[in-house]
C-alpha cells in the first residue's frame, strides 16, 4: 500500500481505536510523513501546528465564543423567551415556536449550537414540560433549532471556511447565511406545530403567567439581546468594522449589558467566563493546529489530490456528485464536529468544487447546513447531547422525533441546493464578491 493509503487507514484506525479527533489527525499525519517522505521531515511539525493557528481571523473564534457565554450568563435567553411567550401568545404549538425563534436569536450572538442548546434548554424545557410538551420532543427540538447557529452570522464554522477555502469573503459566507438559516429555522417549525396541533400540546390553557406578561414590558427588557445581531451585522454592513473586530465589540457589548443592563453579571463571573472560553477555544484551536500536521502530509504525499481525482472520476454529473458529497458530509456530521469535517475534507472537495465551477460561497452555506443537521443526528448529535443532559433523558429517546427534523432541514438543504439564489441574493444585493 502506498504511504497515503496508510496515512488514511491510520486515521480510521486511531479515531475507531478512541484516540482524539485532533490527535489523530497529529498522530496519522506523522505516520503519513514517516513512511512516504522521511523521518527527518518530523522536525516540521512544530512549524506546521504554528502556521495552522497563526492567522488573524481565528482570533474571531474564541471571541465569539466568549460572547455566547457571556450572554447565556446575563440572563438574555429568558427576557427573550418571555418577550416571545408575551408576544405569541397561548396556542397550540405557542412554546414550539418559542424555542425556534429564540434559538435563532441567540444563534446571532453566540454562533456556536451547542452553547444556543444549553442556554435556551435551560429556560424553555421547564415550561414546555409543564405545557404537555414530551421531553424527548422539546429535547430534540431546541437541539436542531440550535444547529441554525451554525448558518446565522456570525458563525465560528463560517469563520473556519473561509480561512481554509482561499479567496472567499467571509462577510458575503455571513450574508449567504441568513435566508438559509431563517428557511432551516422554518422549515423545523412547519412539523412542530403540526405535531402540537395534533397531539393537542399546550392549547392556550397551560396556565403560564408568561403568555400574560406585557408585550412592552418584555420587549424593553429583550431589547438589548435584540439590538446584538443588528449591532454585528449593521457594523459589518457599513463596514465600521471587520469581522474580526465584530467579534471584539461583540464580547464588549455583552459585558456592558450584563454587568450594568441586566446585572445578572459581576465581574467575578466576568473572569470565571474568561476562563471557560479559554478552555473551549484551547480545544478548537488545538484541533485546528494538530489539523496542520494532518493537511501538510497530505498534501506533500499527494493524498488529497489523489481523492479529489477519485471523486471526480465517479461520474461527470455534477448534480448527482453534490448529492453524493453532501450525503458523506451528513454522516460525517453524524460523527464529527463542524471543525474538523472542515479540516479534514475540504482540501479534498476544494478540487472537486473547482472542477464542477460550484460557488465557494453557495457550496460553504450547503456544507453548512449539512453540519447542522449532524448536531442534531445521532449518534454523536453534539446539540443533543447538551439538551438531554439538561432534560435528563436518554438520547436513544430523541430518535424518531430527531429523524422528523431531520427530513425537515434536509428539505430545506434541497431547496437551496436547487435555487442558489437563497443564499447568494443578499450578499450580490450587498456588493459583497460571491465568486
Amino acid at each position: 500500500m502506498t504511504p497515503d493509503v496508510w496515512m488514511i487507514l491510520a486515521f480510521a484506525g486511531f479515531l475507531i481505536a478512541g484516540v482524539p479527533v485532533a490527535f489523530s489527525l497529529a498522530l496519522s499525519g506523522a505516520v503519513g510523513i514517516v513512511l512516504g517522505l522521511s523521518p527527518d521531515m518530523l522536525a516540521t511539525l512544530g512549524t506546521n501546528t504554528y502556521n495552522s493557528v497563526a492567522k488573524y481571523p481565528l482570533i474571531a473564534i474564541p471571541l465569539f465564543i466568549l460572547t455566547g457565554l457571556i450572554f447565556e450568563r446575563a440572563g438574555v435567553a429568558l427576557r427573550l423567551v418571555r418577550f416571545a411567550q408575551a408576544l405569541i401568545g397561548p396556542r397550540h404549538g405557542g412554546l414550539a415556536l418559542v424555542a425556534v425563534l429564540v434559538c435563532m436569536i441567540m444563534g446571532g450572538m453566540s454562533g456556536s449550537g451547542p452553547a444556543d442548546a444549553a442556554a435556551v434548554a435551560m429556560v424553555m424545557l421547564p415550561s414546555m414540560t409543564k405545557a404537555g410538551y414530551p421531553k424527548p420532543f422539546s429535547a430534540t427540538l431546541i437541539a436542531a433549532s440550535a444547529s441554525t447557529a451554525i448558518l446565522i452570522p456570525p458563525s465560528v464554522a463560517l469563520i473556519l471556511y473561509s480561512i481554509v477555502v482561499p479567496g472567499v469573503d467571509l462577510r458575503a459566507l455571513f450574508a449567504a447565511g441568513l435566508f438559509p438559516g431563517v428557511l432551516a429555522g422554518l422549515a423545523l417549525l412547519l412539523p412542530a406545530l403540526l405535531v402540537s396541533r395534533r397531539y393537542g400540546w399546550e392549547g392556550g390553557t397551560s396556565g403560564e403567567g408568561a403568555e400574560r406578561l406585557s408585550v412592552r414590558g418584555t420587549f424593553r427588557q429583550a431589547l438589548p439581546a435584540l439590538f446584538a445581531p443588528v449591532l454585528i451585522l449593521g457594523g459589518l454592513r457599513t463596514g465600521l468594522f471587520t469581522p474580526t473586530e465584530a467579534a471584539v465589540v461583540a464580547v464588549a457589548y455583552g459585558a456592558v449589558v450584563g454587568l450594568f443592563l441586566t446585572r445578572e453579571l459581576s465581574w467575578r463571573d466576568l473572569w470565571e467566563l474568561f476562563g471557560e472560553a479559554a478552555i473551549i477555544s484551547g480545544v478548537v484551536m488545538l484541533i485546528i493546529a494538530l489539523a496542520g500536521i494532518f493537511a501538510w502530509a497530505g498534501t506533500m504525499l499527494g493524498t488529497f489530490r489523489h481523492l479529489a481525482e477519485w471523486i471526480i472520476g465517479l461520474t461527470d454529473n455534477g448534480v448527482l456528485l453534490l448529492v453524493l458529497v453532501m450525503l458523506a458530509v451528513l454522516v460525517a456530521g453524524m460523527l464529527l464536529d463542524a471543525i474538523s469535517i472542515y479540516l479534514i475534507m475540504m482540501p479534498i472537495l476544494i478540487p472537486v468544487m473547482q472542477h464542477f465551477e460550484w460557488n465557494p460561497v453557495w457550496f460553504g452555506i450547503l456544507l453548512a447546513m449539512n453540519i447542522a443537521i449532524g448536531q442534531f443526528t445521532p449518534p454523536v448529535a453534539v446539540n443533543l447531547m447538551v439538551t438531554t443532559e439538561v432534560a435528563k433523558i436518554r438520547l436513544e429517546q430523541t430518535l424518531g422525533w430527531a429523524l422528523l427534523f431531520v427530513v425537515a432541514m434536509g428539505c430545506a438543504l434541497a431547496l437551496v441546493a436547487v435555487f442558489p439564489s437563497i443564499a447568494l441574493w443578499l450578499p450580490r444585493v450587498l456588493g459583497y464578491n460571491v465568486g
